[in-house]
Formats: structure tokens, C-alpha cells, sequence
């Protein structure tokens, strides 16, 4: 299959531009490696017009799909988590060019996970979670079940891949296989909500009872991140953090993470009077703790 597909992957290996090129291969009655296709073609460079770029193949009743990708969306990737199968493919991934190492040390930097990265992750990971379970109590006493519902399992999936990183590896598209190896007590939470025989009603209020606790129990590590940042200056504008590269992966989540390090008293609100009578600025800095 390699011989077939050369001519495609070594014009594109002969170019300066081009950092490496791998070969992912569908395994054994397990399509969903390669998305159905028998073979992945992922060449990395180091600049492109397009962060992405796909072209299909087929070839003796086989189909191939070549994915061109800049260096830049990789590193998003795997900071982010936004591409989970980007982690698969590099973990079963033939190596077929590599300019100085360049996907040797990509994959080394992925097993060996940095502590810094971690830390970013977890952040990301924590805030998703506050704001899928504020916005699912939130529909849950206004008595919509079923969204509530929807919001609690995006939750749950989100308190998982939290756990999984901080035990040091990477979450896979098989979350709750790994979290049950992990902390089986998010797994029984999960389990017990889907397959419960009790009203939705009943399983969404015995889950928040049991969710406050294990939120708590990852308050410090899902905060770290934005703590040390924030520590960075004396206080903080929601403008300022919106645009301060460091908290820029919390997107829309950041407003709703805020508010609850001010309701949990890791963060306080600073006043600082405007023109206008009885308008205050509202800034933020980290909450001293007492000695």
C-alpha cells in the first residue's frame, strides 16, 4: 500500500516546507482509527494558506485520504483537546519522512505530556465543566429535565477527561473506559445517571447532590492555571483577560469560570469608581489567603 501511495507523499516530502509525513493504516474490524478509509496520509508543514487541507484517494478498490496540516494547527490541537483523533493517529502512526526529528520529538512531547500543557488542559477542561453544570442546575429547578439532561452528561464527560489528565495521560476517544480504570467514582456517577430506573427528575437531583463533591475535590487542580496568571498583575479587567494570550483558550467560558472562583473566594472583586455617581468599575484579583 506504501508503494502505491509514494508518488503522493514524496513530491510533498521533497518540499522545504514540509516538517514530516506519516501513515496511519485501518486496523482489523476498527474503522473509526481512519474513518472508515483504509489508509491516512497526514504530511505536517511548517506553513500553509489553509490550516487544513484534505484530498481523497482510491486506488485497487481501496480509498485513502491525505491530510495536509500546518504546524500551528497541530500544536492547537494538542493543546486544546479540540481533535481527539489527532492524538490516535499519531500514537499509531508509521513514520515515513521526518525533516530533524521533527515527529520523533512531536511524539515524545506527546507521551511525555509536560506538566505546563497539563495544567492548561485542566483549566479548559474545569471551565467547560462549571459552565455545563451552572447552565444544567440552572434548566434542571426551572424544570426542563431533558436539557438539563444534555448539559449534566457534557459535564460528566468534561469532570472525566479532568480526572484522566491529571493522572498524566492523554483522554482518548474511549473516556469512560479510561476514567473507570482511573476514578471508577465518576464512572459510577455517569453509569448510574444513563441507566438509572428512576425518574429523570430523581437521577438529575441525586446527581447534583453527589457532583458538588467531586467538583471540589478538582477545584485546585482546574484552577491552578488561571490562578498563576492572574497572580501575573495587581488586578484585572474582563477585557484584559479576554485578551491576555494565556487565558485566551477559555473563550466563552471564561466569564462563567470567573464568577465561581468569586463565589468559591479564590478570586475577589475590586471597585474603582467611575464618572459616573454610584458606578463602579469591577476588576478582579486573587483573594489573599490569611497566613
Amino acid at each position: 500500500m506504501e508503494d502505491i501511495l509514494r508518488p503522493i507523499y514524496q513530491e510533498r516530502a521533497s518540499q522545504a516546507n514540509t516538517l514530516g509525513v506519516l501513515l496511519v493504516e485501518k486496523k482489523q474490524n476498527s474503522n473509526h482509527l481512519t474513518d472508515s478509509f483504509d489508509v491516512i496520509l497526514i504530511v505536517i508543514v511548517k506553513e500553509a494558506e489553509q490550516p487544513l487541507f484534505i484530498k481523497h484517494y482510491t486506488f485497487n478498490d481501496k480509498k485513502a485520504a491525505l491530510h495536509v496540516i500546518a504546524e500551528e494547527q497541530i500544536k492547537e490541537w494538542l493543546l486544546l483537546g479540540t481533535n481527539r483523533k489527532i492524538f490516535e493517529w499519531l500514537d499509531n502512526s508509521f513514520i515515513l519522512f521526518d525533516r530533524n526529528e521533527y515527529v520523533v520529538n512531536l511524539k515524545k512531547e506527546l507521551n511525555e505530556f509536560p506538566f505546563y500543557g497539563r495544567k492548561l488542559k485542566m483549566g479548559i477542561e474545569f471551565a467547560k465543566l462549571i459552565r455545563r453544570y451552572t447552565d444544567g442546575k440552572a434548566l434542571f429547578e426551572g424544570h426542563q429535565f431533558l436539557d438539563a439532561y444534555n448539559h449534566i452528561v457534557h459535564s460528566l464527560h468534561h469532570l472525566a477527561r479532568l480526572a484522566i489528565i491529571d493522572n498524566g495521560l492523554h483522554p482518548e476517544l474511549t473516556v469512560w473506559h479510561q476514567v473507570k480504570q482511573i476514578e471508577p467514582e465518576i464512572f459510577k456517577l455517569y453509569e448510574e445517571l444513563v441507566t438509572s430506573e428512576e425518574t429523570l427528575e430523581k437521577r438529575l437531583e441525586l446527581l447534583f447532590l453527589a457532583s458538588e463533591f467531586l467538583i471540589h475535590s478538582k477545584t485546585h487542580v482546574g484552577t491552578e492555571h488561571i490562578l498563576d496568571v492572574l497572580e501575573g498583575q495587581e488586578h484585572w479587567s474582563i477585557n484584559e483577560m479576554m485578551n491576555e494570550p494565556e487565558l485566551i483558550p477559555y473563550s466563552v467560558d471564561l466569564g462563567m469560570l470567573l464568577e465561581y472562583l468569586v463565589d468559591k473566594h479564590l478570586v475577589e472583586i475590586v471597585r474603582v469608581e467611575t464618572k459616573g455617581k454610584g458606578v463602579l468599575h469591577r476588576y478582579y484579583r486573587v483573594e489573599e489567603k490569611l497566613s
